[in-house]
């Protein structure tokens, strides 16, 4: 079910509407008014610029946020690779030293 909620923007009234919480809402539509309050604060442009440079701002920090998660993903991916192999690895040696242990009872066996 669609959630209405009524957030303001540099004194403008915005109502969205969204599947996500009206909590979830409410901050996003107040980090898109604390950024575009930063670019008014800090140029000399009017709202519309504001907001156009907000969005430059914004989309930046979302491919660069992208790109991280992809880094993560590669990493995480190259461990799971890692620890696939080294479990292997392990078995393999579990099995060889199980052969030696067998090798070893039949010699102490043949002796005794």
């Amino acid at each position: 079910m669609a959630n209405r909620v009524v957030i303001d923007i540099c004194g403008e009234e915005y109502t969205l509407v969204a599947e996500e919480s009206p909590s979830y809402m409410q901050r996003v539509g107040s980090y898109v008014d604390g950024k575009i309050r930063e670019v008014l604060d800090s140029s000399k442009v009017g709202r519309t610029d504001a907001a156009v440079l907000t969005a430059v701002n914004i989309t930046d920090e979302l491919f660069k946020a992208q790109a991280e998660a992809d880094q993560l993903r590669r990493q995480i991916k190259e461990y799971l690779d890692q620890a696939s192999k080294a479990q292997s690895e392990a078995s393999e040696l579990k099995r060889e030293v199980f052969r030696l242990q067998q090798k070893l009872d039949a010699q102490n066996k043949n002796r005794g």
